[in-house]
């Protein structure tokens, strides 16, 4: 009863500190200027300090950085596209040119463009005096020129309502529960205990790794911190000394190739193809010695009793958050023939869901690039987000085709191994890394270039004669240029980015990876994702966050054939159930990892 009174009145207070503004004298905020035409919005966080200046439908991006009481602005791009050099004292130009050259992956942050040789850049200096400063007003000056802004907090409560990150994340769990609802087979027989106990796993992990303090315990003169953070940053920690390992190899065979990157640049081939070759040997290594067969065990026992799943499904899933979606089910090779289908659609969920240790490794040289915090930062998600998606597997799997058979709940994980003695088995998985460092290079070259080809079709040919160039740079405030793919793939995912709780300004944005990760594959998404967080298109870290969760997984239109011909070559006899499922696994791993993106941004955010 003292509850139930009390409820209102915890409600009410909710309410009004949702309307309280926050009092504070600081920088990081959107300003505008008094007409409106010109905001800069400044941002510090784990991607670093990156501004956006918009002075009507130009947009600049770049990093900044204070000395005292100076500002000091680095642009990098200029309406998401790449700039090539800084500003000078040259004579000013009239306008800055559009260079047709194309960089090495064609996407709309790498093309080029000459900046105007000015010393300001359309209104921004390059170097700024703080005047003054208020809780709701900035004064700028360069050469006694002064720039007035001021910051507004106009949001209604229904706003800060549905910004809030508890209730946008409720939204987005809900919202993914009904799509598989809908698309269920079966809606009668979907066990609600299994689909509120796989999120309820979720949650924990995700609170445990994301939330919980540090628990710092003194052992002799050492004091070592023993919360689930720290030990998983010490997982975590691995996997970037992986990448350590990997640049010494590289750097006896390529040279400076791989370590003068003042020099050459980041070349992909000599710095991130070598990590999928290291680690493919090392995962074979680690299978042939039975230690990653225990790790699974243990994971898969968790899953097996919280979910009451059949002992194959719980050692796939499992196994598929440290290996591929074609090595995973060697695992439970011996049951596929007798899968139900309800096991078989979850076997292959699982393999889209998640990703493998070897382009693991490359997405953390990806997002970190040389140092070692932001590899550390981003192994750490990369890591939770791999092993989230395996419960969010099985609970998109068997809502979407609800087992209605009886099922085998013990575990036994095959013995089959990777090769006749261990020098077999690292030769055996070096050889597999090759073939997938190859394939992952070649699918690169031609996807981008293929995207070369269409934006330049887009732009010039349609964008250019209509006049939709023009409307799309106006109605995205310059973050686009023009009728690109990169738009095209923002507009249509939009709505999905929204559900994982994506804020306001990144929705279009985040929508556009999560279009390149479904219709092309994750590795041009993450390329695309490190180049926007490295030219500051992506400025808030809530964004950044959901969009490494909801990109961690196999789920594309090129996996449904991996799986068909992987899978279908251990247990011939499911081709057919395989080729009828193919497309409801692409559905489920992409939910699944969308469940892991919305859980993340609830707890993170």
């Amino acid at each position: 009863m003292l509850l139930r009174k009390l409820l209102p009145v915890f409600a009410l207070l909710w309410g009004l500190l949702l309307f309280l503004p926050a009092q504070c004298q600081t920088l990081l905020r959107q300003w505008k200027s008094a007409e409106g035409q010109v905001s800069i919005t400044l941002n510090d966080n784990i991607l670093g300090k990156s501004f956006l200046y918009n002075r009507d439908t130009l947009l600049l991006s770049g990093k900044w950085k204070q000395e005292n009481n100076r500002l000091h602005f680095t642009p990098l791009a200029l309406n998401g596209l790449k700039l090539t050099q800084m500003p000078n004292a040259a004579p000013p130009a009239a306008a800055s040119q559009t260079d047709t050259t194309v960089a090495s992956n064609g996407t709309q942050a790498d093309t080029i463009i000459s900046p105007p040789r000015v010393m300001d850049w359309y209104g921004l200096p390059e170097w700024v005096a703080i005047e003054n400063l208020t809780d709701n007003s900035l004064t700028l000056s360069n050469a006694g020129v002064p720039m007035v802004f001021t910051y507004r907090d106009n949001s209604s409560f229904f706003t800060k309502l549905i910004n809030n990150n508890l209730l946008r994340g409720i939204i987005g769990i809900f919202s993914l529960i009904l799509i598989c609802f809908l698309f269920s087979t079966n809606r009668k027989n979907i066990s609600w205990r299994l689909v509120f106990s796989g999120i309820g796993i979720q949650i924990l992990f995700a609170l445990l790794v994301l939330k919980v303090p540090p628990l710092v315990v003194n052992i002799g003169s050492a004091a070592i911190d023993l919360s689930p953070r720290a030990i998983f940053q010490a997982v975590a920690g691995f996997f970037v000394a992986v990448l350590d390992f990997t640049t010494q190899g590289a750097t006896f065979v390529f040279g400076d190739l791989v370590t003068r990157t003042d020099t050459f640049g980041f070349i992909f081939a000599f710095k991130v193809l070598p990590t999928v070759v290291f680690f493919s040997a090392l995962s074979s290594a680690l299978y042939y010695l039975g230690i990653l067969q225990k790790i699974v065990y243990v994971f898969a026992w968790v899953m097996s009793r919280t979910m009451r799943l059949s002992g194959a499904e719980s050692l796939a899933a499992a196994a598929n958050i440290f290996i591929g979606q074609t090595e995973a089910p060697l695992v439970v090779k011996p049951y596929i023939e007798r899968m139900t289908r309800s096991e078989l659609l979850c076997l292959m969920v699982g393999g889209m869901a998640t990703i493998a240790g070897g382009v693991f490794a490359a997405y953390v040289g990806f997002l970190g690039g040389d140092d070692p915090a932001k590899q550390l930062l981003f192994a750490t998600h990369l890591l939770s987000a791999s092993i989230m998606s395996a419960p969010a597997a099985i609970v998109a799997a068997k809502m979407l085709f609800p087992e209605t058979e009886n099922i085998d709940t013990n575990l036994h994980i095959s013995k089959d191994k990777l090769g006749s003695n261990l020098l077999d088995a690292i030769t055996g998985g070096t050889t597999d890394g090759l073939r997938l460092a190859v394939n992952v290079g070649a699918m690169l070259l031609v996807f981008i270039a293929m995207m070369a080809m269409l934006n330049a079709i887009l732009f010039d040919l349609i964008g250019k004669p209509t006049g939709l160039n023009s409307w799309i740079a106006a109605i995205s405030h310059g973050k686009y240029a023009g009728l690109r793919l990169e738009y095209i793939f923002g507009f249509m995912f939009a709505p999905l980015a929204w559900l994982c709780g994506t804020p306001t300004a990144d929705i279009v944005a985040v929508g556009q990876l999560l279009g390149e990760k479904t219709i092309i594959n994750e590795f041009v998404a993450y390329g695309t994702l490190g180049n926007m967080k490295d030219l500051g298109l992506i400025t808030n870290s809530k964004s950044l966050i959901i969009a490494i969760y909801a990109l961690c997984g196999f789920s594309n239109f090129g996996s449904i054939g991996i799986q068909l011909g992987g899978i279908g070559a251990l247990a011939p006899g499911q081709r057919h159930h395989l080729a009828h499922l193919g497309l409801y696994a692409l559905l489920g791993g992409t939910i699944a990892c969308l469940f892991t993106a919305v859980i993340a941004g609830m707890i993170a955010g």
